[in-house]
């Protein structure tokens, strides 16, 4: 399963063709004749951002007409389902293809087992009917771990310390099957437990979700990245310790294929690298040697880096955006978690400019 595909990389083959047919030198050969005006650089570019290419994370809030700003990123606000729905039509007006949508459970119904994400009545089941219901045509993603309903935050079930991985899997089951019967498009589990992506495949398959996509979190680094995302869904304050038992070290990288291989060989569709900037190699790899649809997450603190350094002045929000989910294409992902989503769709339908 870890073999590469025959076919080389297109950096090994552009490598071939310079040795085996050098460039004339200068001044026969001039590189900026291809830079000199905006359309010829337009045209040659090998690669873009698209409307098909950025997924947009929601988070989903109790009550009805209930908004709040997330302070640790400019522009993202927790919302009710009904405000959600609003907000999502002006995105899918600009060609949003897929959300991703992520609960803020009230404090009330967190427990240390988080049986609340197994309740078919919870936020996010009641979330994705209500959102398919007014966009059929929208893809849904949501997310499967326990840390936004548990009181200790953590992805699993804890027992003196200690992540159980088996008993958590028995939970990442049951939460899967409420999403699928609510009419999720794509099962997401974040948690990094080992063995899940077989079990949930196995219960999607037996219970007639056959065709309910897995988008599985095979590459998810234990990072500093991801603390305005705790602040977002209310978990980072019930944190206890950290979790680094079960999400890799930013350390190693071989191990990235190993987890992939496994994911793929028990049933993912689809897999995420996280955080993303930080981990361009390993999208790369990933993508190089598997030939799966590969996804990045352009993670909550590398979205607040550049809300915060456009809000001091010290470079353009829009042209930094752009350029980072350049990068993520450049490097092999086919879709992008970013929650500069809006603003990007947004960029991509201003009319064209003949720039020089």
């Amino acid at each position: 399963m870890t073999a590469k595909p025959e076919n080389k990389s297109q950096t090994a083959q552009e490598q071939d063709i310079l040795e085996g047919f050098p460039l004339p030198g200068y001044p026969a050969t001039r590189l900026r004749r291809l830079r000199s005006a905006g359309w010829i650089r337009e045209m040659v570019a090998e690669y873009n951002v698209t409307a098909n290419d950025v997924i947009l994370p929601l988070f989903i809030t109790e009550g009805q007409n209930a908004s709040e700003d997330v302070t640790s990123m400019p522009g993202v606000a927790r919302r009710s389902i009904d405000l959600t729905i609003e907000a999502l039509k002006p995105a899918i007006d600009l060609g949003l293809k897929a959300a991703a949508v992520f609960p803020v459970v009230p404090v009330e119904k967190k427990t240390i087992g988080g049986e609340e994400a197994f309740n078919p009545d919870n936020l996010i089941c009641r979330a994705v009917a209500d959102i398919k219901a007014a966009f059929p045509g929208l893809g849904i993603i949501t997310d499967v771990a326990l840390d936004p309903y548990t009181t200790h935050g953590h992805d699993g079930i804890v027992d003196d310390g200690r992540i159980l991985n088996d008993e958590t899997v028995e939970a990442l089951v049951k939460q899967s099957f409420v999403q699928a019967q609510a009419g999720a498009d794509v099962i997401a589990p974040s948690d990094m437990m080992d063995g899940r992506i077989g079990k949930i495949r196995q219960m999607l398959e037996s219970q007639g979700f056959e065709n309910t996509m897995i988008l599985s979190y095979a590459v998810k680094y234990a990072s500093c990245f991801y603390g305005p995302f705790r602040d977002a869904v209310n978990s980072g304050g019930f944190l206890k310790g950290d979790k680094k038992t079960y999400q890799m070290d930013p350390a190693r990288s071989g191990e990235s294929l190993r987890e992939v291989a496994l994911d793929i060989a028990e049933g993912a569709d689809m897999v995420m690298v996280k955080p993303g900037l930080p981990y361009l190699d390993i999208i790369k790899t990933v993508k190089e040697a598997f030939n799966i649809p590969v996804f990045a997450y352009h993670v909550s603190g590398e979205f607040a880096m550049l809300k915060a350094a456009s809000e001091n002045g010290w470079l353009d929000y829009d042209t930094a955006l752009m350029e980072t989910l350049l990068s993520f294409k450049r490097a092999g992902a086919n879709g992008i978690f970013t929650y500069g989503a809006y603003d990007c769709l947004k960029l991509l339908n201003k009319p064209l400019k003949n720039s020089a």
